[in-house]
């Protein structure tokens, strides 16, 4: 029974740690969708990040320059996208796939004189008070502090949209723009806003994908976790709580697919690629049957659909 304990958690951290670079994603759509703005473009926002936060940290030595490189990349490619949907009032789904496109080659491109580097990693929490917790602090002493970062990222959201003023506006532009201007709010600011934190949190994982999980730069290196994470959205039915488990199943399927081969498991290397996506699609049906999530989407984000 012990060893079976010791399994599971051990798979747990890991899957932690795979889910990392999803979970601040995953995060961040979730609050520009609350406002009523879908950016498909987050995949370009967290690939960019992933190719700045890296081609810095190669350059200066310091993964925390790194970090914020990334940052900064994923929060101008969503100032394009606010650009292009709050100013010039163009199609959200088709200016996310424009600026998914730019993102795509413009990394193709830069990040040519990347291949091949190695980057320092975040340090680990190992030394910290938590490595002297019985029984697990062995193991959360490995985690990276990129983990316990998003994770309170996640509460810090939860706090914002249900505790503040100005998550209120946000959570209300969501439902309904009119509503929000005769309350004295401005919908266009919330959503602004809104879509520029969550640029700055897909390029954030894009940093961490790249600098901290991997340490190494290749062409397309986010291999649609930010599409992902537009469906974990769905799956957490809009709300930031649920960020953290639905992000986990890809996490866990993600470690499936790395730890099976070494178990004895004879699957081929195809299928076990396409392992984690196939859970996410999973989930996605089951939700859908299950708890319709229609119902819980913001209404001024419906219209997008229609």
């Amino acid at each position: 029974m012990m060893d079976l304990a010791t399994l599971f958690f051990v798979w747990g951290l890991a899957s932690l740690t795979n889910a990392t670079p999803l979970i601040l994603v995953t995060l961040g759509e979730t609050l520009g969708q609350r406002t009523g703005v879908i950016n498909l473009g987050c995949e370009g926002a967290m690939l960019g990040g992933a190719c700045a936060g890296f081609g810095a940290a190669m350059a200066t030595g310091n993964p925390w320059i790194g970090m914020a490189a990334g940052a900064a990349t994923g929060l101008l490619f969503a100032a394009l996208h606010a650009a292009l949907v709050l100013g010039a009032r163009a199609n959200q789904l088709a200016a996310g796939i424009a600026v998914w496109t730019l993102a795509l080659g413009l990394t193709s491109y830069i990040g040519r004189a990347f291949v091949g580097g190695k980057v320092e990693a975040l340090p680990s929490l190992a030394g910290t008070w938590l490595t002297d917790l019985p029984i697990i602090g062995k193991g959360l002493g490995q985690l990276s502090v990129a983990t316990p970062i998003a994770v309170l990222l996640v509460l810090a959201a939860v706090w914002w949209l249900e505790r503040t003023r100005t998550g209120l506006s946000w959570r209300v532009a969501g439902e309904s723009a009119l509503i929000a201007t005769e309350n004295g709010m401005s919908p266009t600011l919330s959503r602004l806003s809104a879509v520029l934190v969550g640029g700055c949190l897909a390029g954030l994982g894009g940093a961490v994908l790249s600098v901290d999980y991997t340490q190494t730069w290749a062409n397309e290196i986010t291999k649609g976790r930010g599409l992902v994470a537009v469906g974990l959205v769905i799956v957490a039915r809009w709300n930031p709580r649920l960020v953290l488990p639905v992000c986990l199943l890809f996490g866990f399927a993600e470690t499936a697919a790395l730890r099976l081969p070494a178990m004895g498991v004879d699957l081929s290397s195809y299928v076990l690629s396409a392992l984690p996506y196939a859970v996410v699609l999973v989930a996605l049906v089951a939700n859908q049957i299950t708890f319709r999530p229609g119902a819980a989407m913001p209404a001024d984000l419906k219209r997008v659909f229609q």
